[in-house]
């Protein structure tokens, strides 16, 4: 091993959101396809199930290679999701493969939406137990249970009833007059139903 390559290796791997970046510096293929895979063999247990992007700059690869490295990388149990190349001819072979071409960012807007923390809409109430024959339950907003309704049991909502469980009971969803109420549970097999 020459000193160059111990300042720069051939290969690095980097973490992603979308998994793990390897990029490869500027070479001959075969080379740098052979020193990509001894490095995946030297971290074969943490590599294993990896979801891969790999960076090739600006190699010129034609399909027939890239589907190979593909399914030595499979045969691995590692991902290839996507491919990124300065070459034109490179980019067309990894999408006429199917393989991302470019990284995915997330959009200013989905990023606000995931940091809004103003709640707007109806009171609800959360019941967490079972209802059982006899319980009767009203309520003017929306009401979330996490149990079951049994037989004999009542809900009577404003708003939607959601049930995570077994839906078994009577239950009136909107008796306000919202007729947009909905009723769900995972088991919905109600002894009456009113919306």
């Amino acid at each position: 091993m020459t000193d160059d390559n111990k300042t720069s290796p051939l290969v690095t791997i980097k973490g992603i959101r979308e998994g793990l970046l390897i990029t490869l510096t500027e070479g001959e293929w075969p080379v740098l396809e052979e020193a990509l895979l001894q490095r995946i063999d030297q971290q074969a247990n943490f590599l294993k199930g990896a979801q891969l992007t790999l960076d090739v700059g600006n190699q010129i690869l034609k399909a027939a290679d890239i589907g190979h490295l593909r399914d030595v990388l499979s045969e691995r149990s590692i991902n290839l999701r996507a491919l990124l190349s300065h070459s034109p001819t490179t980019e067309l072979s990894a999408q006429n493969l199917g393989l991302a071409t470019r990284l995915s960012k997330p959009t200013p807007d989905r990023l606000m939406r995931t940091f809004d923390t103003e709640l707007s809409g109806d009171e609800a109430i959360l019941i967490q137990r079972t209802l059982r024959s006899g319980h009767s339950l009203k309520y003017e907003g929306h009401v979330i249970v996490i149990g079951d309704v049994n037989p004999g049991a009542e809900i009577v909502a404003g708003g939607n009833v959601i049930v995570w469980g077994r839906l078994r009971g009577t239950v009136h969803a909107g008796a306000d007059g919202n007729q947009d109420a909905i009723i769900c549970a995972l088991d919905l097999s109600p002894t009456q139903l009113r919306i």
